[in-house]
């Protein structure tokens, strides 16, 4: 299962394998209070936009779009249909640090390996 969960919220067994999302490690984190298994700061979106989006539900369709053209044209896909496949086999929990639950890219992330 392909599951998706702010990093400030605690980990639990349940999460499986978890993967942080974000470009930039969350602030006052450390590694072992984040418990990820990986940082894939290579598949979050550009700071250019992140900032564009700013998490407004507004731009969310939009933001999705450039999202995935940034992800194919830097030859992210892949990587994303091998998480897709961990997930398969076992729990995986992309994480990610913005306020915003239902609009952010870990989301965006696992519409998009799930082929949605």
């Amino acid at each position: 299962m392909l599951k998706v969960k702010r990093v400030y919220d605690a980990p639990a067994a349940g999460d499986g394998y978890r993967i942080l999302v974000d470009r930039v490690w969350p602030r006052g984190f450390t590694k072992e209070k984040a418990r990820v298994d990986e940082w894939r700061k290579d598949l979050g979106p550009s700071g250019a936009l992140r900032k564009w989006f700013a998490h407004d539900p507004d731009k969310w369709d939009e933001f999705r779009l450039q999202y995935r053209a940034e992800l194919e044209k830097a030859g992210k896909v892949p990587d994303l249909m091998r998480i897709a496949e961990r997930a398969k086999k076992g729990d995986v929990t992309l994480v990610f640090s913005a306020r915003d639950a239902e609009h952010n890219q870990a989301v965006a992330l696992r519409e998009m390996a799930l082929g949605r």
